[in-house]
């Protein structure tokens, strides 16, 4: 039985991954900001596992949420950067500050934010994973989305140095979970989202694959094919 710490739980690949770690009889402790989407999980998995509302974007709200878990908690084995959103598509001169900046927030500062919370409790312990979602675009570019884009190439180098910074035993790795149908593909390829997986047909996958990984992939840039 593993720990996991998994951002953005009440939607996508976040719930998706929540229920079949469940399923295999693993602890999951997530957050996201839907209290409607955290109170249906709450009512379906019971006290074993928590759930809470927290924005990432928030320092301070992480902070409160990974004292409180690790009082009660063992230090996690696995971390899933996961929570993320995404520009409408547009040129980036027609993106707002405004929608820029909680781009920005959310996929690069809610990322160091968790990171900051939880992995020292992962170092004291000298174990553990921190999986940072990152995606092809990444590692790629596309026209109207370059807010997106930009974090996720942050998220790359972030991890890599991450990698560099930790003890043995603690690792870091930047995921592309691969092209999944979520309500973000949707935003960006309408209609044709569809001809994907879904995010519950992706995690059957996932979720062994994430199971596995430990020291020999610190630094790595993974991708679930």
């Amino acid at each position: 039985m593993k720990t996991l710490v998994i951002t953005g739980v009440t939607r996508g690949l976040g719930r998706a991954m929540a229920e079949e770690f469940i399923r295999l009889g693993h602890i999951v402790l997530g957050c996201g900001r839907s209290e409607a989407g955290l109170g249906e999980l709450r009512r379906r998995f019971g006290k074993l596992h928590e759930f809470d509302r927290v924005d990432v974007a928030s320092d301070e709200q992480v902070q409160a949420w990974a004292e409180r878990l690790l009082k009660s908690r063992a230090a996690p084995d696995l971390v899933l950067n996961n929570a993320g959103v995404i520009n409408r598509n547009a040129p980036l001169w027609k993106v707002s500050s405004v929608e820029f900046d909680q781009v920005i927030d959310v996929n690069i500062k809610g990322v160091a934010n968790v990171i900051r919370h939880f992995v020292p409790a992962m170092i004291e312990r000298g174990s553990g994973v921190v999986v940072n979602f990152s995606s092809g675009w990444g590692r790629s570019t596309d026209a109207e989305v370059a807010p997106y884009c930009a974090t996720k190439w942050a998220i790359e180098g972030l991890t890599r140095a991450l990698a560099q910074e930790l003890p043995a035993n603690v690792s870091a790795i930047a995921l592309n979970p691969g092209v999944i149908n979520t309500d973000m593909l949707q935003s960006c390829f309408g209609g044709s989202a569809s001809a994907y997986p879904s995010a519950e047909q992706w995690a059957r996958k996932a979720v062994p694959f994430l199971l596995e990984l430990g020291p020999r992939h610190n630094g790595q840039s993974l991708t679930v094919s």
